[in-house]
């Protein structure tokens, strides 16, 4: 993924760190049997300014929602600098479909890219192939392309620039 972000956010440096956090208590919510999202990009927002990073994209295995809706793929701050994602309903074999890592990888970095366009101020597109359409099931991400539509483009790449300077 690491090869990826960078061709989708070109003059970027981008690292992956092998930091553990653990998942604050207060995210799970037993009788949903899913974590709160808002709780876990809350810790990695922090984990951001002691890592003197620009910018950290959390990933995680666990079973995100925020209060409005039944799940989330990801969150991030809009504008910011920490995102999350989480992996669980990225798998096919969540849907109980043959595992394929070229599937999983392909709607993980959807996710990631989707997540960090937030962080770079970017809302939701009406365009069902922009990378930055909102995702309520697997299917709007399958058919999501892996990059910005053509009106979503220039305001990555002018964030991107301002971030630089």
């Amino acid at each position: 993924m690491q090869g990826h972000l960078k061709e989708v956010f070109p003059q970027t440096e981008v690292a992956v760190l092998e930091t553990v956090m653990p998942i604050p208590r207060e995210a799970y919510d037993s009788s949903r049997r899913q974590y709160h999202s808002t709780h876990i990009l809350a810790k990695v927002s922090n984990y951001v300014r002691r890592a003197q990073a620009q910018y950290v994209l959390g990933v995680t295995e666990a079973d995100l929602y925020v209060p409005s809706l039944n799940f989330v793929f990801g969150e991030a701050q809009r504008p910011g600098n920490a995102a999350l994602i989480s992996l669980r309903r990225l798998k096919p074999e969540f849907y109980r479909e043959p595992p394929s890592k070229e599937v999983f990888h392909e709607r993980a970095l959807k996710e990631a890219v989707h997540e960090i366009g937030h962080t770079l101020s970017l809302g939701h597109c009406s365009n069902p192939l922009c990378i930055m359409f909102f995702s309520d099931s697997i299917r709007n991400t399958d058919r999501k392309r892996t990059e910005f539509c053509e009106k979503c483009r220039p305001s990555v790449l002018k964030a991107l620039k301002r971030i630089k300077s």
